[in-house]
């Protein structure tokens, strides 16, 4: 029985990873879980210098999942570099950068950074605020996508992955706009953006007053996206959103993803990704699956 999967030449053992976010770089994750199950390990977001986040609270409970405005909180590439990728290194597992940034320049620097260093693949999360682009964030705008993913693609030595937001009209323009850039692959879906407001004390759950949902409630709304952009662009996708079981894996997989990341259910099983990887080959042994690919885009 085959789990490997390929994506831009970079071969997984199978095509479970990590979200973003969700695993902190590993470290925390790996006295509850064989990190060297996972096909990869996707880091939490990494900028050019250090980021405090934003003020709490920042995470709170929703029916079906959480909300967080964490404000991608990271120690800056320089405390990443030489502290966390050495320690995946240990590991039989493909390392997956996220990177994040505020302007295009920010972003640019921590991929030339990266250029050197015993990385697999490179995230590139481009839900983050954009100054330059009025506010919007990046990933909402098909020219400054295309037009990021083009810069990102001259300088990066690694195969790069654009991380999509589902906060747009139509997340097929925006794939087409990653893909016409060069990217190597896409990634989605990120988080839908929520608020909850605590009845009791009359305010925001969140200081950010908005936040990311994510989790179970979410997924049947990243299937339906993670299939059509299968349908719109040939480039493979890594599938996410609201992943909590193999079942809501293969889902993922017959609508067109090549390979899933979980994330939420990281925080309540620090062993989901593990566990999704053994129910994808206990399905596979059911069903008289001999190569995980069959899967792919098995929903027309």
């Amino acid at each position: 029985m085959n789990m490997k999967i390929n994506i831009a030449g970079v071969e997984w053992k199978n095509p479970v990873t990590v979200a973003s976010g969700t695993f902190g770089s590993g470290e925390e994750f790996s006295e509850f879980v064989d990190l060297n199950q996972l096909g990869a390990v996707t880091t939490k977001g990494v900028a050019n210098v250090p980021w405090a986040g934003n003020p709490t609270p920042r995470v709170a409970e929703v029916y079906g999942g959480m909300m967080n405005a964490i404000g991608l909180q990271n120690p800056g590439i320089d405390v990443f570099c030489r502290r966390d990728i050495p320690f995946l290194k240990q590991f039989d597992t493909k390392i997956i950068v996220n990177v994040c940034g505020h302007a295009p320049e920010e972003y640019l620097a921590v991929v030339e950074r990266l250029a050197d260093e015993p990385i697999d693949m490179m995230e590139i999360n481009i839900s983050c605020p954009n100054v330059n682009a009025g506010f919007l964030a990046f990933g909402q705008d098909a020219k400054h996508v295309e037009k990021l993913t083009a810069q990102i693609k001259k300088i990066a030595k690694q195969p790069v992955i654009m991380k999509l937001t589902p906060n747009v009209t139509d997340i097929t323009e925006i794939a087409r706009a990653a893909e016409a850039g060069g990217a190597d692959a896409v990634s989605l879906i990120n988080t839908l953006t929520g608020m909850k407001i605590d009845i009791h004390r009359r305010t925001f759950a969140l200081a950010n007053k908005t936040g990311g949902v994510s989790g179970p409630a979410v997924h049947p709304v990243a299937v339906r996206m993670v299939y059509q952009t299968a349908q719109a662009v040939k480039i493979p996708i890594i599938g996410m959103g609201g992943i909590s079981t193999a079942e809501d894996a293969i889902e993922m997989l017959l609508a067109g993803a090549t390979a899933v990341a979980v994330g939420t259910a990281n925080f309540h099983n620090p062993s989901a990704a593990a566990d999704v990887v053994d129910g994808i080959a206990a399905y596979m042994k059911q069903y008289g699956i001999e190569d995980v690919r069959e899967l792919i885009g098995g929903v027309r």
